[in-house]
């Protein structure tokens, strides 16, 4: 209140000039102009107000005033125009700066994510792997040829000109986009809209699709490769990825495919030929289309000849490339064994341009055997797959289907089949594991009431039935009874530990005949896991590294007590000897178990045999793909015949295995060397082209002095240097 008391009116009773007495107030808000009589000197002369001070006033009239303005633009919300009518420009010029440099930064942020730089380093399609049996028999070749990548200062000039004058004219002068190479492109139709650094851009970093999208992040990839590389580093990464037709990727690759010679000592033609296939690999390939070959590479030299890198005599005078092309092995590209190993290695493998050879768990002579077997059953027009492992689940051999060529889908590995009856083994188990005995009984009467009523083969019934006979005889009512005994949960829960990792309804009373589907590979490491009495097993196409002993303990591994694996090894042993599995029965000790699903549209037969380190552990199905029925086929007839005659081989059990014919089997690391070789044939000295011939009376030898070809004649009279082509003295 003490601002306002400087206003106020003193209280005034009569004074001695007899004035009225006045009560107390506030002066008014203005200044008089009327004299000032000082109360307490009456003699003084009257005194007149000062001039009020009008600039004062506005000024704190204006002080208020923009206050209130400020707090009115502070209320305002950013979604109202005056919110940013009202802000100044160098408000908007500091804001506007570091929007820019947000943007800059999340961009940098993005590319570097998105398009990492050590990513133009790698191979953009995975490498030749070649497989090799346990014994080193080379099985399977497959992916692209990929080799080491090109240094350009290792080049010879003619090779990263002949590619500059035909894909990106103005590579060493623009930062990676080039509007006068997309306008010329346009309108001559020489070369291509995209620079050599857009192109690196996609085939690195992006997809093949045509979109503006695409188109943008290339352009902006572009960019950051030039910031951040250099001209040669860019063409080398290039030059290093890109394809070249007939499944070659990178220059030395494509190099050595066409010409067979390192991409240090090609030629000018060949450098010319090279780079006019860019466009259209496979239409230009010169193994298939040698005249598209010859015309493009005439494009090239003719680009070369405008931009100054050749005359035009020097052009005229270069002949057409001599391809030599050299088949480095006939090894196929794919096997049933193959395509299920290929991406488990790769899984492992770092991207780089190195060829891998990996040896396998395969076993030539078990695979060679399964084919034989396989190919001589009486299948009709039903479908075969055969599976076996060690009980460690190293996979030895497999068949998938009765022709690769014909249908490559594996069904040892990708067909989800119903196991039937071989399911059984987990019931038993789990009733073993219950407190169950090999002789406890169980009703195998038929089901006279429920929603589910399943039979027994050929309406085969009993008052009673010991768990040993009724896993002997397949028989289903005796399952699905043990089953609700001990619950489905308690099957569950064993199939899970012995690594069934399909899904299985809990509750389902067909569940004990096996109606739920699984793959034949995982039912054979199911039973690969009791064969060993170590489980889970994961099936394998390669050794297991030696465990770590912090891997070793965290490992989850289980066992069967003794007790319960000698029950359960007698039960499965009986259902071979005495049971349904009679037709398998070997002269040695083998385990074994037939499945046989509704309407006979699966039969199966899994078990093993043998002793240490020789034991096997097989499965076999027979079906159609349509899943139709076989024509009265269970897993106790063909496949438990086929699994016999498989084993019986395997194990020299009928006297030892007939000597496979010998196959060709090629060097998996590189070109055959012959040997014996016919007159006038050339045979290869190393990758630069240089090649020994024998002919009548001498040896000539073929190579290059100083980038000049010539030959070295060896004959009757004595050593001979001549330029090539030119005939002998």
């Amino acid at each position: 209140m003490g601002l306002f008391e400087r206003f106020r009116r003193p209280v005034r009773a009569n004074g001695r000039d007899g004035g009225e007495a006045r009560e107390a107030g506030y002066f008014p808000l203005y200044e008089s102009r009327r004299p000032i009589i000082d109360d307490e000197d009456e003699n003084a002369p009257p005194r007149a107000a000062p001039a009020p001070d009008y600039a004062r006033w506005d000024e704190g009239l204006a002080q208020v005033d923009g206050a209130l303005e400020a707090e009115e633009r502070r209320r305002l919300g950013w979604w109202q125009r005056d919110y940013w009518r009202a802000r100044g420009r160098l408000w908007w010029m500091v804001r506007g700066i570091a929007a820019a440099l947000l943007a800059f930064f999340l961009l940098v942020a993005w590319l570097a994510v998105t398009a990492p730089l050590s990513k133009s380093l790698q191979p953009i399609a995975a490498p030749q792997v070649t497989l090799l049996a346990s014994d080193g028999t080379p099985i399977a070749r497959a992916g692209a040829m990929v080799d080491a990548p090109v240094e350009i200062a290792k080049l010879p000039p003619h090779v990263s000109q002949a590619f500059i004058a035909i894909e990106d004219r103005r590579f060493r002068s623009h930062w990676g986009i080039d509007p006068r190479g997309i306008a010329r492109a346009a309108w001559t139709g020489r070369g291509g809209g995209s620079t050599i650094t857009q192109q690196l851009a996609k085939f690195t970093f992006l997809t093949p699709e045509q979109t503006l999208t695409r188109k943008a992040r290339e352009a902006l990839i572009a960019l950051w490769l030039e910031a951040w590389l250099t001209k040669d580093e860019i063409l080398e990464r290039y030059l290093s990825n890109a394809y070249f037709g007939d499944n070659q990727y990178g220059l030395r690759a494509a190099s050595l495919h066409y010409f067979y010679r390192q991409p240090e000592n090609l030629l000018p033609q060949q450098a010319a030929m090279l780079a006019g296939l860019l466009q259209a690999p496979s239409a230009y390939a010169p193994t298939r289309h040698y005249d598209r070959a010859k015309a493009r590479m005439d494009l090239v030299v003719s680009a070369m000849v405008e931009e100054g890198y050749l005359t035009q005599g020097e052009a005229d005078a270069l002949p057409a490339p001599r391809l030599d092309v050299r088949t480095r092995d006939d090894l196929p590209t794919g096997t049933y064994f193959a395509d299920w190993a290929l991406p488990i290695a790769r899984e492992g493998m770092e991207a780089s341009y190195s060829r891998q050879v990996l040896t396998t768990t395969l076993d030539s002579r078990l695979q060679a055997l399964a084919g034989r077997v396989a190919a001589r059953a009486p299948l009709g027009e039903a479908q075969v797959a055969l599976v076996a492992m060690r009980p460690s689940g190293e996979v030895v051999a497999m068949v998938g289907g009765r022709d690769y060529a014909a249908s490559p889908f594996n069904r040892a590995t990708q067909a989800r089949r119903q196991p039937g009856s071989t399911f059984k083994l987990f019931v038993y188990l789990a009733a073993l594991e219950a407190g169950w005995e090999p002789e406890d009984t169980i009703a195998n009467t038929p089901f006279e009431s429920g929603a589910y009523q399943p039979r027994n083969a050929r309406e085969s019934y009993s008052e009673t039935i010991t768990l040993e006979q009724a896993l002997a005889s397949s028989s289903n009512v005796a399952a699905v009874r043990l089953m609700n005994e001990v619950g489905s949960e308690r099957v569950i829960r064993m199939a899970r530990k012995l690594g069934v990792a399909s899904p299985l309804p809990e509750g389902d009373p067909s569940l004990a005949l096996g109606s739920s589907t699984m793959t034949l590979i995982e039912l054979v490491a199911a039973y690969a896991g009791v064969a060993g009495n170590a489980f889970p097993v994961t099936p394998r196409p390669f050794e297991r590294e030696e465990r770590g002993w912090l891997e070793w303990l965290t490992s989850r591994e289980d066992s069967l007590s003794r007790r319960h694996h000698e029950a359960i090894e007698r039960m499965l042993r009986v259902a071979v000897n005495r049971g349904t599995g009679r037709a398998a029965m070997l002269p040695v000790a083998n385990y074994g178990k037939t499945g046989t699903t509704q309407d006979y549209r699966d039969a199966l037969f899994v078990g093993y045999a043998g002793e240490g380190a020789a034991r096997l552990v097989v499965g076999v199905w027979v079906g159609n793909d349509d899943n139709s029925p076989l024509d009265g086929v269970t897993g106790g007839s063909l496949p438990a015949r086929i699994w016999k005659d498989f084993m019986r081989g395997a194990l020299r059990l009928g006297g030892p295995a007939p000597a496979p014919k010998p196959t060709a089997s090629p060097d998996p690391e590189g070109p055959v060397q012959p040997f014996d070789v016919e007159e006038g044939e050339e045979i290869p000295l190393d990758e630069n082209g240089s090649t020994l011939r024998i002919e009548q009376g001498g040896v000539t030898v073929s190579t290059e002095i100083d980038g000049e070809p010539v030959e070295l004649r060896l004959g009757e009279d004595g050593l001979e240097l001549a330029p090539a082509g030119e005939p002998p003295n």
